[in-house]
């Protein structure tokens, strides 16, 4: 899969996933035909030309844990914007069963 194809369908399935919800770099990976490309999946969401309207702050990894290293600013950025929309982040993990969403 060429890059930019599969980076334009990262950033085209994410940005369906609404204010207050989350979902894994994996969920990703899997809704768009890529299911062995998570890291992939990050590296996409960390080179995000468009902050802001591509909300990359959504993704968390299996384990609903926040990514300390995001493109957007770290941690504690992350953890603002996903509080500022709602969801509960409680010692750098989000609640998957309250909080996740579900593609299609």
């Amino acid at each position: 899969m060429e890059n930019t194809g599969f980076f334009a369908s990262v950033y085209e399935v994410l940005r369906t996933v609404p204010r207050g919800r989350v979902v894994t770099y994996g969920q990703i990976a899997r809704a768009i035909g890529a299911p062995r490309m998570a890291r992939q999946v990050g590296y996409a969401l960390h080179v995000n030309p468009k902050p802001g309207i591509i909300p990359c702050h959504r993704v968390v990894n299996r384990e609903g844990r926040l990514s300390g290293a995001f493109a957007f600013g770290g941690l504690q950025a992350q953890q603002k914007l996903l509080e500022a929309e709602g969801v509960e982040v409680i010692d750098g993990a989000v609640d998957l069963d309250k909080y996740g969403y579900r593609f299609g």
